[in-house]
């Protein structure tokens, strides 16, 4: 468990975490929630690792899966399929109680042996084993953030019946809702858990549309075809003035320079450092997003760690065009950029306009095979130990090793990864969500997530 308490920073939770309420009567059940978003899901096995990570990926798989445990926007961890936890001397081994009385979509009961072959399956490395009650969970080495880990997705527990021939049937969750309706990539329809354990959802059922863009979707909400639709960053500001509900998170996904490779001699350091200096991200943030998102310098955002400021945004051009003297013969760069992203496009030309001023060539390219690319990096988890881990592993770097789990080794960790020059963060984004006026009471965490629980529909929408 935790031995410190992380920085929190109320007053932009509230301004950007806070419940939307929207319905002028009381919760009430009965009626659709229709939902849009850009994101393709092609499986339902929350375990599947050849499906890209994103908020929209996660929010719909929490809603049919559960995990061990859940963490709040503060990373404290809290029981739900497991009523509590402890670690031996080391934390290297973990025991999980697990939940009694919960059953999954089919009907079959939870039980440690079905946890434990769950989380098995997701992390090969562990030893995990069903003892009595509890599940345990062995790791290569200590590990004291394994809590906050098995709230991860991948980490959900899933039932699979290997032998069902309907594609819905082959998996099962303990969520608050089941599988109704499923098309790869296009539609999914979830019907309400009527005896969940921690009690029914208000809304009957979840209509889910998938694969549309952000114009599409601003079109289903005008029309009364949807009722809660994602918002461009850069169009929010919009979208609000002209009337419309916005709900968003803090900024919870990273959009960062990554480099093919470690710089392999001094001058590939030097022209690196020079990039670097040389980007304006404020202006990135005023100009491209309208105001939306917050530059950074850091892999992780302010609002968790709280000393983001310590690592400076500021141009620094000057600095960069002497870095750029050093270098006798400066190779052209690549970089390049999702080509169904109108956003990396326009960040990456702005990135190689920039460089142009510190005397670098950037050549932008639709393309993976370049010698660095614009990347997106969701969050992973409230919990700072957690994410670091993981955006190092996206990275293909590893976490240095530390004596302990205080603000000073997070920052020292963050400092060593962004040493090898191997990144160059340039903005976090929010998550942005228009609702129609019939949803009541939807809100989401400060990392992205849906917060279902209490959320009705109006006596204006069925």
């Amino acid at each position: 468990m935790k031995r410190f308490v992380w920085l929190w920073f109320a007053a932009s939770s509230l301004a950007l975490a806070g419940q939307v309420s929207t319905a002028e009567t009381r919760p009430q059940y009965g009626g659709t929630l229709r939902i849009a978003i850009r994101e393709e899901i092609t499986s339902l096995d929350p375990g599947d690792s050849a499906q890209s990570d994103s908020v929209a990926r996660r929010n719909v798989f929490g809603l049919i899966f559960e995990t061990l445990v859940t963490v709040d926007d503060r990373g404290r961890v809290h029981p739900a399929l497991a009523t509590r936890w402890q670690a031996e001397p080391g934390n290297q081994r973990w025991q999980f109680e697990i939940r009694r009385g919960v059953k999954f979509h089919d009907g079959s009961e939870l039980t440690p042996e079905v946890a434990a072959a769950a989380l098995r399956a997701s992390n090969p490395a562990w030893r995990v084993l069903a003892q009595g009650d509890f599940v345990v969970v062995e790791c290569e080495r200590a590990d004291s953030e394994l809590p906050a880990e098995l709230a991860l997705t991948h980490n959900s527990i899933a039932r699979k019946n290997n032998g069902a021939k309907d594609g819905v049937a082959k998996i099962s969750g303990t969520g608050p809702f089941r599988i109704e309706t499923w098309q790869p990539g296009k539609y999914l329809t979830l019907a309400a858990e009527e005896n969940h354990w921690r009690g029914r959802a208000f809304v009957d059922s979840i209509d889910i549309q998938m694969g549309k863009n952000f114009r599409e979707q601003a079109l289903e909400l005008e029309g009364d075809k949807a009722d809660v639709v994602e918002v461009a960053p850069e169009q929010v500001q919009r979208v609000i003035m002209a009337g419309q509900h916005v709900s968003s998170s803090q900024p919870v996904e990273l959009l960062a320079l990554v480099f093919a490779d470690e710089p392999r001699n001094t001058d590939d350091k030097t022209i690196r450092s020079a990039l670097a200096h040389s980007i304006e991200r404020r202006s990135m943030r005023t100009v491209l997003l309208q105001g939306s998102g917050v530059p950074v310098a850091s892999l992780l955002p302010n609002w968790m760690t709280g000393y983001g400021s310590a690592f400076s945004t500021d141009v620094e051009l000057k600095r960069a065009r002497e870095e750029r003297t050093q270098v006798h013969d400066a190779p052209v760069l690549t970089v390049g950029y999702d080509a169904n992203d109108s956003l990396a496009r326009t960040l990456v030309e702005r990135v190689a306009l920039n460089a142009q001023d510190a005397g670098l060539t950037l050549r932008p390219l639709a393309s993976t095979n370049t010698d660095l690319r614009l990347m997106r990096i969701p969050l992973a988890s409230p919990d700072p130990w957690v994410s670091l881990e993981n955006e190092a592993e996206v990275l293909d770097l590893a976490v240095p090793q530390t004596t302990g789990d205080s603000v000073e080794d997070l920052f020292a960790a963050e400092q060593a990864l962004l040493a090898k020059q191997r990144v160059i963060p340039l903005l976090y984004l929010p998550t942005d969500w228009a609702l129609s006026p019939a949803v009541g009471d939807w809100s989401v965490g400060a990392d992205g997530s849906w917060r279902l629980d209490e959320v009705s529909m109006g006596k204006d929408r069925p």
